[in-house]
């Protein structure tokens, strides 16, 4: 399948009551839903994941880090997403907790959620299939992961590395 591919971070912020930061997306991919915040890296002017990590962080919730502060969770890549384009996602763990609520951004509005409710909200079909667990499984340390998405809704998932 000839798609374009896209290349994104995703970061995953947490507060002292270990409560996740997520943000209900306003845009497209995924509008109306609750994911980490992150964005596309600027390929043209080769910038690596974790610069533009830090540079979504900047910008979506005014958090300035380097890459010291953030820790490679996991990698995942996803053939066909939606059938308009394929992913390569750097998933960020932050390591510096977050003190307060972002406010709302042109992306879309802030919210800290504790681990349990995650399951209940409005979440991207890939992240409650495998992302989430994943993530969770393997916090910490780091795993890599690809899933084929087809046409008609059903995804195959491959666990690739796990530390």
């Amino acid at each position: 399948m000839s798609l374009p591919y896209k290349i994104a971070t995703l970061l995953y912020g947490f507060n002292e009551q270990d409560e996740v930061l997520l943000l209900e997306r306003a845009q497209e991919p995924n509008r109306g839903f609750w994911s980490p915040f992150g964005g596309k890296l600027k390929t043209e002017i080769g910038e690596s994941p974790y610069t533009c990590a830090c540079r979504e962080a900047h910008e979506e919730i005014g958090l300035a880090l380097t890459p010291s502060n953030l820790h490679l969770a996991g990698l995942i890549s996803e053939h066909g997403y939606q059938g308009q384009t394929h992913w390569l996602m750097f998933l960020f763990e932050i390591k510096v907790k977050l003190q307060t609520l972002p406010p709302p951004h042109a992306e879309g509005r802030f919210e800290f959620f504790p681990k349990a409710k995650i399951p209940s909200l409005k979440i991207p079909q890939t992240d409650r299939e495998q992302i989430w667990p994943w993530f969770w499984r393997h916090r910490g340390g780091f795993f890599a992961a690809h899933c084929h998405c087809h046409a008609d809704g059903h995804n195959d998932w491959s666990l690739e590395e796990t530390t």
